[in-house]
């Protein structure tokens, strides 16, 4: 009988943890995806190709296979429900650098669940993952997304100029970064 290890959980609040994800969570994060479309478009370019709970289950599939190493996403748990997705990009072991990105439910927001959640990931970047980068692309105008790289001490490094295409257009991306020196953990 083949045993699995135990998914990877980090403890952010006595209210709020972080889970590796798994395609089981496919189902609960379409739902938020669906209810939330409009507010979520807004800023997030996968919405429109997220049209099903299969697309979401292939997307899951794809970020947690064995073979993909520069991804590592988890699901936000408030209150024993799923809320939001946050996970690690382009894990560069060798430049020893990554990127975070993350979404969350519209209802969730303002409760600093992803300000929390986000320092929670740089610990665990820096000292686990042993990152001397960590990096927060924010779409220019998404104030309340630029606010948590500001509030967790990120230094804006500037724009880039046409960074992704939002809906149907390009986007400008800020750029924030922070060092393992600059870590206040």
């Amino acid at each position: 009988m083949k045993t699995t290890a135990p998914l990877l959980q980090l403890p952010v609040a006595t209210d709020l943890y972080l889970r590796r994800a798994t395609p089981a969570d496919a189902a609960a994060l379409y739902y938020i995806i669906d209810r939330d479309r409009p507010y979520l478009r807004r800023w997030l370019p996968f919405i429109d190709y997220s049209q099903d709970v299969a697309d979401t289950e292939a997307y899951l599939k794809y970020v947690t296979a064995p073979t993909n190493t520069s991804d590592m996403v988890f699901v936000i748990v408030h209150e024993q429900e799923v809320c939001g997705l946050i996970g690690y990009k382009g894990i560069d072991k060798l430049n020893k650098k990554v990127e975070i990105g993350y979404w969350l439910a519209e209802g969730m927001q303002g409760k600093g669940i992803m300000r929390r959640s986000c320092q929670t990931l740089l610990s665990y970047a820096f000292e686990k993952l042993r990152m001397n980068r960590v990096e927060i692309r924010v779409g220019v105008g998404n104030d309340r997304s630029s606010n948590i790289p500001k509030k967790l001490g990120f230094t804006l490094e500037g724009v880039q100029r046409h960074g992704e295409i939002l809906n149907g257009h390009f986007h400008d991306l800020e750029i924030y970064s922070l060092l393992r020196s600059e870590f206040n953990g």
